[in-house]
């Protein structure tokens, strides 16, 4: 046992995490937790966990700044290329011809977990060049890491974030800069960032797509469950739920269906 960390503090401190988060500690990662809270400590130049966790209870952005240190932002462009091309010939030709009959040309999706938003900015590129002509995308990206948001609202990636990009794409769409790549304007807007924790209701509704890939992983089945309850209602009657490679629905009592392609295998709202 940690002569830092206590059974007693374990205790008390995932449990106020998993309350506010649905982060799920066990004794397996307990370590991250310790060390995350050795550099709070020091950064807030208190002595014990006690005094630490007073001031968690009275101080929200200290609760907020913690929970983006326990969580892990990996991430890249492009991550998972079989979801992408799932989305190329399967998900958008099915939305164009579900949507384009009621006059409705855009697609909404929400990128939860969006880290430093490699994902949502992935996505924004590929519709923007597989969409038809006259149609529009709107992406909103969300996270409990205030840092990562900052990162994708810039835009700025270093030179060694932009493996794994197709040339014409990264020609198309990033401008050379010392050091790194800005994104383009033309992709930027069609991303909305936004803080978010998946244990409340994001307010979004009638989304086309979500993404919520190596998230639940971070949960217990509890909060796996009610966070997927929540992707449901926000999206509409004929949509699409894209989850980590590792992650599955299965064994969990959901009313999503189970989608089986060429390309990749993901969920669909269909009522």
């Amino acid at each position: 046992m940690s002569e830092f960390l206590g059974d007693a503090d374990f205790e008390l401190y995932s449990k106020l995490i998993y309350d506010a988060s649905g982060i799920h500690f066990s004794t397996t990662n307990r370590s991250i937790l310790e060390s995350r809270l050795k550099e709070r400590l020091r950064e807030k130049k208190l002595d014990g966990l006690r005094a630490y966790y007073q001031l968690l209870l009275s101080d929200k952005e200290e609760l907020k700044t913690l929970l983006d240190s326990v969580t892990t932002n990996l991430t890249r462009f492009f991550r998972n290329q079989a979801h992408f091309d799932a989305i190329e010939h399967f998900v958008v030709p099915e939305l164009v011809k579900l949507k384009g009959a009621g006059g409705d040309r855009k697609v909404k999706v929400w990128s939860a977990g969006c880290s430093t938003g490699e994902e949502p900015y992935t996505i924004a590129m590929l519709l923007k060049e597989i969409l038809p002509a006259g149609w529009t995308c709107e992406v909103v990206a969300s996270d409990i890491s205030l840092k990562s948001l900052m990162v994708g609202k810039e835009g700025f990636y270093p030179d060694a974030r932009i493996v794994g990009i197709p040339e014409n794409y990264l020609g198309k769409y990033f401008e050379k800069k010392p050091g790194g790549y800005q994104i383009k304007d033309e992709v930027k807007k069609l991303v909305r960032f936004d803080y978010h924790n998946l244990k409340n209701d994001s307010g979004l509704r009638n989304l086309d797509i979500v993404f919520c890939r190596n998230v639940l992983i971070y949960f217990d089945e509890a909060a796996q469950k009610a966070s997927v309850e929540r992707f449901y209602e926000a999206m509409s009657s004929k949509s699409f739920l894209f989850i980590g490679h590792s992650e599955s629905l299965f064994g969990m009592n959901t009313k999503f269906e189970f989608v089986k392609t060429d390309w990749a295998c993901f969920y669909r709202k269909f009522v």
